[in-house]
């Protein structure tokens, strides 16, 4: 039997960046929301993902007083690298760039930290998460919690920031938002390792394909293969994938315990709109990226700003004009990103492997990557993106 709904102002589905980062924006200025989140905090403090939040996200936790969720990273992180046919490459990331690496796992137990302590109401184990009268004049949330008990949230909006397979999407009509997407026709093999962070880290072009060695932790690391689109896992056993990374960046690398093996193809997507009645799309659950492009998890806290202060001028004037135009405000950014994330996906690919796109191809993005090297600005940027895949 569900009780009597409990009230508030938002419901948020997922405790994940976008979700922790718009919780805690909206407490921050008095706003009431309840955080709901299917998995366990263990598990959702284990989520190893993107490392690096670039200068714009660092400013905007700077601006609303949570700088503490950035600061004091325990995590070593080993100097990066960018290798093409096995020489190092210079790379300067400039004094202007506050761009800093924080592992997801990191800013979300710091986020979830941050949160609770100030007061803040976070659900884990909320099982069926099910949004109701999303077009209605206040909707409804219900789930079940920890102990199986039927409950229900009334509130004025739903943010969905529950991934791109998450519940907020999937509840709106078909036909309501436009899917665009595209298929990049080469995947990773990425691969989780108890490696501590060390020399070779970075990213290296070979002509047998791209590769990455991004430290995920002091004792963990994240190692990356350019593979074809229809290889599997049980193709890459464990020797293999240590002598693939060190053909590729030119040296050996350090090997450890793998602990966790998947293929990921590469795809960009976009939905639009990406609200749908009182339901209000962040993160994953509206667009997705290449890692290559390392903006994800910047791009997520990008829709939680915009959210976060479209709520808070609804509630403290009245006034709905930012919830309005919130699809197209965070559409109109996701673009460039999306822009940028094709452009530098293409290009280091390319600049790799020639059996997909030919030798021109390969010798064209060749020629734009020692330009890249001889612009300082440029040369900054794959500074950042070294660091920062996800």
């Amino acid at each position: 039997m569900t009780e009597t709904p409990e009230n508030t102002t938002v419901v948020i589905v997922g405790a994940g960046v976008a979700g922790l980062t718009l919780g805690n924006l909206l407490l921050r200025d008095g706003i009431g929301c309840t955080v709901l989140e299917k998995h366990s905090r263990a598990y959702v403090e284990r989520r190893q993902r993107a490392g690096t939040i670039d200068t714009r996200g660092v400013r905007l936790f700077r601006t609303w007083g949570l700088d503490e969720v950035v600061e004091g990273n325990p995590v070593a992180e080993a100097e990066g690298g960018f290798f093409i046919d096995g020489e190092e490459m210079p790379i300067d990331i400039g004094d202007e760039n506050e761009s800093l690496y924080c592992p997801q796992q990191v800013l979300v137990r710091n986020l979830t930290d941050v949160f609770l302590r100030d007061g803040g109401d976070l659900r884990f184990e909320a099982a069926d998460v099910t949004p109701e009268n999303l077009t209605g004049t206040r909707p409804l949330v219900r789930y079940q919690d920890g102990t199986g008990r039927a409950r229900a949230i009334g509130c004025d909006l739903v943010a969905g920031c529950d991934g791109y397979h998450g519940v907020s999407r999937a509840s709106v009509p078909e036909g309501a938002l436009t899917r665009f997407s595209h298929a990049y026709g080469y995947s990773w093999l990425s691969v989780l390792a108890d490696v501590p962070a060390s020399h070779p880290a970075g990213m290296a072009i070979h002509s047998r394909g791209l590769a990455g060695l991004i430290p995920r932790g002091a004792n963990a690391s994240r190692c990356y293969l350019q593979c074809p689109v229809d290889d599997t896992v049980a193709q890459w056993p464990d020797e293999r994938v240590w002598s693939e990374l060190g053909a590729r960046f030119g040296t050996p690398v350090p090997t450890g315990p793998i602990t966790d093996k998947r293929i990921l193809p590469l795809r960009s997507v976009v939905h639009s709109p990406m609200s749908h009645g009182r339901l209000y799309l962040l993160g994953d659950a509206a667009h997705i990226v290449p890692p290559m492009s390392a903006k994800g998890i910047n791009l997520a806290l990008n829709d939680a700003e915009v959210l976060a202060r479209a709520v808070i001028r609804q509630v403290r004037r009245g006034d709905a004009s930012l919830l309005d135009a919130y699809s197209d405000t965070c559409l109109s950014h996701i673009w460039n990103y999306q822009a940028f994330a094709a452009w530098i996906t293409e290009l280091m690919h390319n600049a790799g492997d020639a059996s997909r796109e030919g030798e021109f191809r390969k010798q064209t993005a060749r020629a734009e990557l020692r330009r890249q090297f001889t612009s300082p600005a440029a040369n900054r940027l794959f500074g950042e993106l070294v660091s920062g895949v996800n």
